[in-house]
């Protein structure tokens, strides 16, 4: 598979992660006071966002497209980041991280059943209801640790979603015309039943937040049309966001 753009992803992604280095670690000393409900939700994100990545660049470097491979574990120490910067905000709270949770594990299932395709589309599911999370967390408390960490993540999210969307179009565009768009169709689908199960799962903390059930799932379903037109688009705009 011949894709372009993605040396120009991966200078991105190095250049964030300088710019994390000269910018150091949030004051954890500050500590971190939030509502047991908002605690319970970041402790289920957290588990999301750790693990090795292996898959996925198993995955990447199969495709054959080496400066994918090189974006991708970039992309995959950017997510192992945030799970570190969760689980220091949950210390900062005096709160231990989870060993596991049901969504997860569901999710990394689904993600392993195919291909690369499937494992994006999967993945996808996760990010865009991942930025409407992080926006709520960073905007909804008055908590300042909290606000920071959430608003350093979802400035890594929203890049992450474009660059997922970019390598999906390439995906996308070989398989035959007329069954591009019931994939979205579908992916669509699978998007609002996990919106609809977060809800459900994390509601009093998304109250706590400013946002309720249905708002949640109503952002994250009206953020999805600017995705599926990216990826189905015949030249995508690397630069679009779900946000």
């Amino acid at each position: 598979m011949h894709t372009d753009g993605f040396a120009a992803w991966t200078r991105r992604f190095e250049e964030e992660r300088e710019r994390r280095s000269a910018q150091g670690d949030p004051d954890w000393e500050q500590g971190a006071t939030l509502p047991p409900e908002v605690w319970a939700g970041i402790q289920r994100f957290q588990v999301g966002e750790d693990g090795d990545g292996a898959n996925l660049i198993g995955k990447a470097d199969e495709a054959g497209d080496g400066d994918y491979a090189r974006a991708v574990r970039l992309f995959v120490a950017e997510e192992q980041n945030h799970a570190r910067l969760l689980a220091r905000l949950l210390a900062a709270g005096h709160l231990p991280t989870l060993p596991g949770h049901w969504s997860d594990t569901a999710f990394v299932r689904l993600r392993r059943l195919m291909g690369l395709r499937t494992e994006l589309l999967v993945l996808m599911i996760a990010e865009v209801v991942a930025l409407r999370y992080y926006r709520a967390l960073r905007d909804g408390t008055d908590d300042p640790l909290t606000s920071e960490v959430a608003g350093r993540i979802l400035s890594d999210e929203q890049r992450h979603v474009p660059f997922h969307c970019e390598r999906l179009h390439a995906s996308l565009a070989e398989l035959p015309r007329a069954t591009r768009r019931p994939v979205m169709a579908l992916w669509r689908l699978l998007l609002l039943a996990v919106s609809l199960a977060v809800a459900a799962d994390h509601g009093p903390g998304l109250r706590r937040l400013g946002v309720g059930r249905r708002r949640f799932v109503a952002d994250v379903a009206a953020s999805s049309g600017s995705i599926v037109s990216t990826t189905l688009a015949s030249r995508p705009d690397a630069r679009t966001s779900a946000d």
